[in-house]
């Protein structure tokens, strides 16, 4: 029998995070890790294609291997550019404020 890992799968979403635990054999991929899941047809809005994928908050190929304990993510396509709305509020005149105490 092959040695096995225990690896977490995550996929978070605005109200809810979803965090499943499989085992696999020792070489196992991302790709595995998510098909094993089962997330891939709970959402249907994951694509393996145009997805991006990372362990730890490392972007990763899905033919990365995966140690014992990894956690593979599934990231979400942002809602706005971060850059875009600083430009905007910039050209609005409106100023950013860092922190919580006055100016």
């Amino acid at each position: 029998m092959s040695e096995q890992i225990s690896v977490e799968v995550c996929y978070a979403l605005p109200e809810r995070q979803e965090l499943v635990k499989v085992k696999l054999p020792s070489n196992a991929s991302v790709q595995q890790a998510l098909e094993a899941s089962g997330l891939l047809g709970k959402f249907p809005e994951i694509s393996l294609e145009q997805g991006k994928f990372g362990v730890y908050g490392k972007l990763v190929r899905l033919d990365t291997s995966l140690h014992d304990q990894d956690r593979v993510e599934i990231y979400r396509a942002l809602i706005a550019d971060p850059k875009e709305v600083r430009r905007k509020r910039a050209e609005e005149g409106k100023v950013m404020k860092k922190g919580g105490g006055d100016l």
